[in-house]
């Protein structure tokens, strides 16, 4: 069973930043991948971010999020961030971590089976 526990949320002005963090338990970390995403208008719920594991790790963005977020993991803490910079009121939203073993990232949430409760972020204007 895998527990995902996400923290960090709250409310900040457009502009400022924010560090959401995904804490893991009950599964190898080291060799999941690890992706957020937030509900967006029309979808459940859409891609936000990713990153692989091992030395060759990849980070994947969306478009909307492209140069303003950062995803970085911590596997000594079985830990993923997301770093957001820049904010705007539309990345108002409550985000999720989920968890997927191996190195192929899927953008739907139905690829995903172990999910956390998710962090309200709140961004004023």
């Amino acid at each position: 069973q895998v527990q995902l526990v996400e923290s960090g949320g709250g409310l900040v002005q457009a502009g400022g930043s924010l560090r959401l963090s995904c804490a893991a338990s009950g599964h190898t970390f080291s060799s999941h991948s690890m992706v957020w995403f937030r509900p967006a208008p029309g979808k459940e719920r859409e891609f936000v971010a990713a990153i692989t594991y091992g030395s060759g790790f990849r980070q994947f963005y969306a478009d909307s999020v492209k140069g303003r977020f950062t995803i970085s993991r911590d596997n000594a803490k079985n830990t993923v961030h997301l770093q957001m910079n820049s904010l705007k009121p539309e990345d108002t939203a409550v985000y999720y971590c989920a968890a997927r073993s191996g190195t192929i990232v899927y953008t739907t949430p139905a690829d995903y089976g172990y999910w956390g409760q998710g962090t309200q972020v709140t961004v004023s204007a």
